[in-house]
């Protein structure tokens, strides 16, 4: 069975997702590596994959564990 492809979000998506956090906070995350994993493209842009976002904030939820 062929693997699914994931959804690729665009940094605007993920910070609109987010509750509109901005494009600074993000970058700033990523440098502290705390933000989603992404995936660069050889275009220099960024996409984080949409699992990986599920996953990242499901491990961010109080009282998880």
């Amino acid at each position: 069975m062929a693997r699914e492809r994931a959804e690729l979000l665009t940094v605007r998506q993920v910070l609109d997702e987010l509750g509109g956090i901005s494009r600074r906070t993000f970058y700033r995350w990523r440098e502290l590596r705390t933000a989603p994993r992404c995936i660069r493209l050889p275009n220099g842009e960024l996409r984080v994959r949409r699992d990986a976002l599920d996953a990242w904030l499901d491990e961010l939820g109080e009282g998880v564990r």
